[in-house]
């Protein structure tokens, strides 16, 4: 069936979830838009429950389109300026998801308490959508065990996090702690290492801390770091050397140094 009408149902709720967080929270849904991201969806297992596309979508993409038809609960052609009005990207390729949300989130009871492979990054209060998908797209690319997600991070589920994930949020495993300062010594009381990623010339430099699977690595806000209470309640601080001027990295970049670290020495995940 084809949908032509902006005031569609489908359409207006496809347009919600891409703007507004707590509608996804509610409706525990979020949308997808191009058509690499919408495959990715339909080969990691997400539900789809409705798809939207293009005449030309459909051409021009039709082995993707083919593989998100496969899986999806319905499928409806729109027109172009239907198309045009749903994206939240300059170039819409014309290809929409709605999807429900995931399974991926590893309940928090069960970190420390089974044997962790690669370790885990956490991060409190990251809140650029952009650094946080690039965040989730190296942490599954690297095979961490999982990113924990303290209150004040960006919704993971936002389409920009999405993009910059590459796919990563539909495969890596993740937690919402809370309070990350609290999270931090309920973990090192299962016997976790938990490192303050610091600026402070005091602090082990990253390629001297010796990172094991046992380690969590906690990351603070772009712009004021850790909290001091989440900094103190680490055992353990680390830094990243830096010899230019710069005072510090992005919080990305940082991330995606000090899990290389973490990993490098890691058996390969089969």
């Amino acid at each position: 069936m084809q949908i032509t009408s902006r005031d569609n149902p489908t359409v207006r709720r496809l347009r919600r979830l891409f703007t507004d967080g707590k509608a996804r929270r509610e409706e525990r849904a979020f949308a997808l838009e191009g058509a690499r991201l919408c495959e990715d969806a339909a080969l990691s297992g997400v539900e789809i429950r409705t798809a939207l596309y293009t005449a030309r979508a459909a051409e021009t993409y039709a082995a993707q389109l083919e593989r998100v038809l496969a899986v999806c609960g319905e499928a409806h052609e729109i027109p172009e300026g239907l198309a045009g009005s749903l994206a939240d990207t300059a170039a819409p390729q014309g290809i929409f998801c709605l999807c429900g949300m995931l399974d991926n989130r590893e309940a928090f009871d069960t970190i420390g308490r089974n044997p962790p492979r690669r370790g885990y990054l956490a991060l409190e209060s990251m809140q650029d959508p952009a650094n946080l998908g690039a965040v989730v797209r190296t942490a599954e690319a690297l095979g961490l065990d999982g990113l924990l997600l303290s209150d004040g991070c960006c919704d993971i589920y936002n389409p920009k996090v999405l993009r910059g994930s590459m796919g990563g949020v539909f495969r890596l495993p993740f937690v919402f702690v809370g309070e990350m300062a609290e999270a931090v010594r309920t973990l090192q009381g299962r016997g976790l290492t938990c490192w303050a990623c610091v600026v402070d010339g005091d602090a082990v430099p990253l390629p001297q801390a010796g990172l094991t699977p046992r380690s969590v690595c906690v990351i603070g806000n772009e712009g004021a770091g850790l909290r001091q209470r989440t900094a103190a309640a680490c055992a353990r601080r680390l830094t990243i050397p830096m010899a230019g001027r710069a005072e510090s990295l992005n919080a990305a970049m940082a991330a995606g140094i000090v899990m290389w670290e973490m990993t490098r020495g890691a058996v390969p995940v089969e």
